[in-house]
């Protein structure tokens, strides 16, 4: 399924809710967000989204302890999961959706490129994703899309 039709479905499934999302992107650069606000309706339940690609906009605009990072890295699941929460706490959402990763062409923080985490926070739980994807930057940044919005779009639909 591509990108406009997963979005598609999970601003359907939001509004049918009553339930609003945002998004903390790094490896994915705003595309998540703009995936999901390409979407008509998307104003009803998409709050907002930020971008921090550098470790230090991690700290500055989310929070995420500088400790966790240097500890695990921002390519870590425990730094997808504490972006994802801070995100729904600053937009006071029911939902926030984190991406953080390498697209590549090298290795960063020591993993290779393709390497990505990706998290969902709610008021009850934070789930966390580990997805290793071949190809060059542009396919390790659509596929991050796809995955977030397939997976988020399965957590809705329980």
């Amino acid at each position: 399924m591509k990108n406009t039709e997963l979005a598609e479905t999970v601003v359907k499934q939001l509004i049918k809710a009553g339930k609003t999302v945002a998004v903390a992107e790094s490896l994915t650069g705003g595309g998540l967000g703009a995936a999901i606000t390409e979407i008509a309706g998307s104003s009803e339940v998409f709050l907002g989204g930020i971008t921090t690609y550098s470790d230090a906009s991690k700290t500055k605009l989310l929070d995420v302890p500088k400790k966790l990072i240097t500890k695990h890295t921002a390519v870590s699941e425990e730094v997808a999961k504490e972006m994802a929460t801070s995100a729904r706490n600053l937009f006071k959402t029911d939902y926030a959706i984190s991406t953080t990763g390498v697209a590549g062409p090298g290795k960063a923080y020591g993993k290779s490129a393709g390497t990505v985490w990706l998290a969902i926070a709610s008021k009850k739980e934070v789930i966390a994703v580990e997805l290793s994807i071949s190809g060059d930057r542009a396919t390790v940044r659509n596929a991050t899309i796809e995955s977030a919005l397939a997976t988020f779009s399965r957590i809705l639909s329980l």
